[in-house]
């Protein structure tokens, strides 16, 4: 149930913002709305105001606002006009009696309003919740036994080796690195530590395997339980706060991400912790509960869960409204390009296409996101909004992207395409558009079968 309440809480406000950016576009400049529509299909309710119609329709997979003027979209959405298209004589406040600029403002003002709701998002979390500092710049790597290629040297690093400067710029916190890391070139990378051998890698350009290249360097902590959840396995097992993990499964621990991942190969099997105490050794039987996640790549597996959490002392510095406003657009920037660029990894084929998502997908990330608080709800929901943004700009005909190459194109030839060729292509837009749902709802059923 918390998968679907959070799918229709973040699919409604994200759509409600992107027409809403139409809808106020459009009033703008005077060209008039018959209907503002949260979903697609059937009316199920909804109000009058003045010359516009809000309703929320029956499919909540998407929306539109129905401008005067725009006959293409007449039968994709629903419309009911029975003058035949080619009798109509626009009106002046028909969408294509307006200038190029001013429809040109309205198609794209609901891919800024999604953009502007990311910015503020994340400029809202890092004002109300500040900058949270992880002080640690100890570092282990995930299964490093399996890294190959451009990762392959990080193996070599040892298990909380305390690093002191990424290419020779000083780190003296978790933030610090990222930050030193996302700021490397393309190339050589060194990382240096306090009593360590240097650890060196060829840097990728491309963000996408750049990524992928540093996800396995994680920040060391020590395998100490933190948070234990009420009813969890781990309650259940009398697991306590402050529980040092020594041994789990017969295998030694030494941070929390070697208990992290025997905990999550073990789903439903019974095992032993050895822990220490208040000094004192004990041994704990304890099965850890079976979930269902998503992977990177957007696969069904499933994992072990205890229901505990790390001890983590995390500092918050506060941030002012500037610097919280600067960071909610670099954030919001940032992570555009990054999709930007894994749209075009999809279309080139580097990208799989079986990490395209559909609803099911998009319900079960909302569910997650929303288990561990309200930032990183809103965050997801920044994110997806995000994602919306860049898909939307994609030049397929329905989608504002294809209707601002209707615009172009007007502006090129002097004159605006045919009725009958915007329908046309219209149409076409229609069918790859239900196509890439299709395949991103197959790819979601596919992952249920665990295919």
């Amino acid at each position: 149930m918390l998968n679907i309440a959070a799918f229709l809480v973040v699919i409604g406000v994200l759509v409600f913002v992107h027409e809403l950016g139409h809808l106020l576009a459009a009033k703008a400049v005077d060209i008039e709305v018959p209907r503002f529509s949260i979903g697609f299909g059937p009316r199920v309710t909804g109000f009058q105001w003045g010359e516009t119609e809000y309703v929320i329709s029956a499919l909540p997979l998407g929306g539109y606002v129905r401008m005067a003027g725009m006959e293409e979209l007449e039968g994709i959405e629903g419309g009911s006009d029975d003058e035949p298209l080619e009798e109509r004589v626009p009106g002046p406040r028909d969408f294509d009696s307006k200038p190029l600029w001013a429809r040109a403002i309205v198609i794209s003002a609901g891919v800024i309003m999604n953009f502007i709701f990311a910015v503020v998002v994340f400029a809202g979390i890092a004002f109300f919740y500040g900058e949270p500092i992880n002080p640690v710049t100890r570092v282990e790597v995930t299964n490093a036994d399996q890294l190959t290629g451009v990762a392959a040297p990080l193996a070599t690093i040892p298990v909380g080796a305390e690093l002191s400067a990424v290419n020779d710029r000083p780190v003296e916190s978790w933030n610090e690195v990222q930050d030193a890391l996302a700021a490397a070139p393309a190339g050589e990378l060194t990382l240096s530590f306090e009593s360590a051998d240097p650890v060196t890698l060829d840097l990728p350009a491309a963000d996408s395997e750049r990524v992928a290249a540093l996800q396995p360097l994680d920040p060391f902590f020590e395998p100490v339980i933190g948070q234990v959840v009420s009813g969890s396995p781990a309650d259940e097992a009398d697991i306590q706060s402050g529980d040092r993990v020594v041994r789990a499964a017969g295998q030694d621990v030494r941070s929390w991400g070697d208990l992290v991942v025997i905990i999550r190969d073990h789903p439903d099997e019974a095992l032993v912790l050895e822990i220490q105490r208040d000094g004192r050794p004990l041994q704990v039987s304890v099965t850890p509960e079976a979930e269902t996640e998503l992977n990177a790549e957007l696969e069904r597996v499933e994992i072990g869960k205890l229901g505990v959490g790390q001890l983590v002392e995390l500092e918050h510095r506060p941030v002012g409204l500037g610097e919280a406003a600067v960071h909610g657009v670099v954030v919001s920037w940032t992570t555009s390009a990054m999709i930007v660029e894994l749209v075009g990894d999809l279309f080139t084929g580097e990208a799989s296409p079986r990490s395209l998502g559909g609803p099911l997908a998009i319900g079960q990330l909302s569910g997650q996101a929303a288990r561990f608080g309200l930032d990183s709800f809103f965050t997801f929901m920044a994110l997806l909004s995000i994602n919306l943004a860049v898909l939307n700009l994609l030049p397929i005909p329905i989608l504002d992207g294809g209707q601002l190459l209707f615009i172009g194109l007007e502006a090129v030839r002097g004159r605006p395409l045919s009725l009958e060729q915007r329908l046309r292509m219209s149409h076409v837009g229609l069918i790859i558009v239900v196509g890439i749902m299709v395949w991103a709802m197959t790819n979601d059923v596919l992952r249920f079968l665990g295919i």
